[in-house]
């Protein structure tokens, strides 16, 4: 793996950088050191502890591990977004996210594989998730310094992840937030509930549209539990259409509209505001 980086302001060391900035774990940081992996524009080994000049540009070169994900015959999601760290793809609605048993050969990391393996590369892990039957944006590391970046900015809810859903009757408040934590359900081998000894879980909602029986909502994560908005809409007596899990009214397609619409984050690389919406076909 090859990539570089613009020092963004005078005197960050690459010690700052590594455990600073980008807060690296100590296994990852001594790969690095080992792998004598930072040179400068000439080829020379960087001093990690000197202080370094605005624009002065790092060059990153290491051996990047090979993902275990079987690829497809060719890529059949699109691309949204690629650079040298990440790719954000839009996963079609009734594709998992990522292989739960071995058999499994269509998911969307199947495909990315695909993709990548094609331009020669072998490492693809996804930063989150989402649901089967979600459809959007899916943000994917493209070697294991950005999964270890990106991991943590989703942990620090630095990434803004809004979906779009269309929500049984008349949402009473123009905008809201539902703090309610999740857990399983002991009755449900797949479904989740609010309880009160469930992980903590925020969901921020604005309404764009309303409709005769239904309501058009955007909607902001700030944490990533199973089935969060579905469960926290519909714990507030607004269910997401067609979502027949969480008592919903079954619709003519037999399935629930919930869209991951769009991803902003500052590009921890790239040093720059990345928004990515994900544009209809």
């Amino acid at each position: 793996m090859n990539f570089q980086y613009e020092i963004p302001h005078e005197g960050l060391t690459v010690e700052e950088l590594l455990r600073t900035k980008w807060r690296l774990g100590k296994k990852l940081v001594h790969e690095l050191r080992m792998a004598k992996a930072i040179t400068d524009s000439n080829g020379e080994v960087v001093n990690w502890n000197g202080p370094l000049s605005e624009g002065t540009r790092l060059h990153f070169t290491f051996p990047v591990p090979e993902s275990n994900y079987n690829p497809t015959k060719e890529c059949k999601v699109k691309i949204q977004y690629e650079d040298d760290h990440i790719l954000i793809v839009s996963k079609p609605k009734g594709m998992s996210t990522h292989p739960n048993e071995e058999k499994d050969d269509n998911t969307c990391m199947n495909h990315v594989m695909a993709y990548l393996q094609h331009k020669g590369h072998f490492y693809a892990e996804h930063v989150h998730r989402l649901d089967q039957g979600t459809k959007g944006l899916l943000l994917i590391a493209k070697h294991p310094i950005a999964k270890s970046v990106f991991d943590r900015m989703i942990e620090e809810k630095s990434i803004i992840r809004t979906y779009e859903a269309e929500v049984q009757g008349k949402v009473k408040n123009n905008s809201g937030t539902i703090n309610a934590p999740i857990g399983k359900d002991r009755h449900h081998p797949t479904r989740r509930v609010v309880s009160k000894s469930g992980q903590h879980a925020v969901t921020h909602y604005k309404v764009v549209k309303r409709n005769a029986h239904t309501t058009v909502v955007h909607l902001e994560l700030e944490t990533g539990r199973t089935h969060q908005i579905r469960v926290h809409m519909a714990s507030i007596g607004h269910p997401v259409v067609g979502d027949t899990m969480y008592n919903a009214r079954e619709t003519g397609k037999g399935d629930y509209e919930l869209h991951a619409i769009q991803l902003e984050f500052e590009h921890p690389f790239l040093n720059e505001r990345i928004v990515v919406n994900d544009k209809k076909a």
